[in-house]
């Protein structure tokens, strides 16, 4: 096998970031890890075990596309000649056999230049969260439009497109998978498993926050480059125009303004369900999933609202963080 690079970016990963870290260490592999200001033990944890360690400057921002992109100038720094560079996120492990598959399926297709796997929740059933992730991870199987933040991609095509862009807080990867397709690149996702996230989302704070910066970057991809312009008018459709059609209609028919309105969000959450079930998930995980995906559009309107606060304000946005420290 051809000699891979690996990535790892993290800030505050605690434990997470060492099985990380152990998941991607073997012959023919150089890791990297990027930390981004963490307090705890993280740099000193990724010394110990021998890894390549970028920490970022802390006057400026903290993106992950930042890290990645300080991770990947660094490899190419002591190891020009590899092919294929890795990225996961330090909240993961990497499953045995995944590298050696991606690599594989890389050499084979040349026209290839992203590769991507199943990205699983390790403890779904830690509480609705967890699970609501599982669901989200579990994308179609075939040629993509984009990935995560866990892939595989040949160094040459990254290189010609620029990498990452650091200025992005959210939506990076489909940004870059953008202008890698329009370079001429494909993407694909194959039938493997690829990571095991250990989210440790446990509270409605985490996933409001979450869904906060979520709704940011979908706004912030749609003004710059047009990507998600769909998801920012459903966002918008779904939390403030038929709500403010619902009150106006108080005025006309009553209480049968509010009545439609529950008919049309209850519409939204069994189109959701659906998909959910198309999937494999269960009728209960489904459930949730519709409904916490008719939820977050009102949490996602508010980070769209920031956006536009921030930009008036000529105000920097640092990356929203929902995990716990460990």
């Amino acid at each position: 096998m051809n000699p891979i690079g690996i990535i790892v970016i993290g800030r505050n990963e605690g434990n997470r970031l060492k099985e990380c870290l152990l998941s991607v260490i073997g012959e023919l592999r150089t890791v990297i890890y990027v930390d981004s200001g963490s307090t705890d033990n993280s740099v000193s944890e990724a010394k110990s075990l021998g890894i390549h360690v970028v920490e970022l400057d802390l006057s400026v921002k903290f993106t992950a596309a930042r890290a990645r992109n300080a991770g990947f100038e660094y490899l190419l720094l002591i190891k020009p000649e590899i092919e294929f560079v890795q990225f996961v996120d330090g909240d993961c492990r990497v499953v045995s056999g995944w590298l050696e598959r991606a690599a594989s399926e890389l050499m084979q297709n040349t026209e290839l230049v992203v590769v991507c796997g199943r990205r699983r929740e390790e403890f779904p059933n830690n509480s609705i969260f967890n699970r609501l992730l599982d669901i989200e991870w579990n994308t179609p199987v075939g040629e993509a439009l984009a990935c995560g933040g866990d892939a595989m991609m040949r160094v040459s095509a990254l290189k010609k497109v620029g990498g990452f862009n650091s200025k992005l807080i959210a939506g990076e990867e489909p940004e870059l998978c953008l202008r890698l397709r329009t370079a001429g690149g494909k993407i694909l996702r194959i039938d493997a498993d690829m990571t095991l996230h250990d989210a440790q989302m446990t509270r409605l704070s985490q996933w409001w926050k979450r869904s906060v910066r979520s709704g940011y970057g979908f706004l912030e991809g749609a003004l710059l480059y047009g990507l998600w312009v769909r998801q920012c008018f459903r966002i918008w459709f779904w939390s403030l125009f038929l709500p403010l059609l619902a009150i106006a209609g108080l005025f006309l028919i009553g209480g049968l303004s509010v009545l439609l309105l529950l008919v049309a969000y209850t519409f939204l959450s069994y189109r959701v369900y659906q998909i959910a079930r198309g999937k494999g998930f269960n009728s209960m995980d489904s459930f949730f999933y519709g409904v916490f995906c008719l939820l977050e559009k009102y949490p996602q309107l508010l980070g769209q609202s920031q956006y536009f606060i921030f930009r008036f304000l000529n105000k920097q946005t640092n990356i929203v963080e929902y995990k716990h420290v460990g």
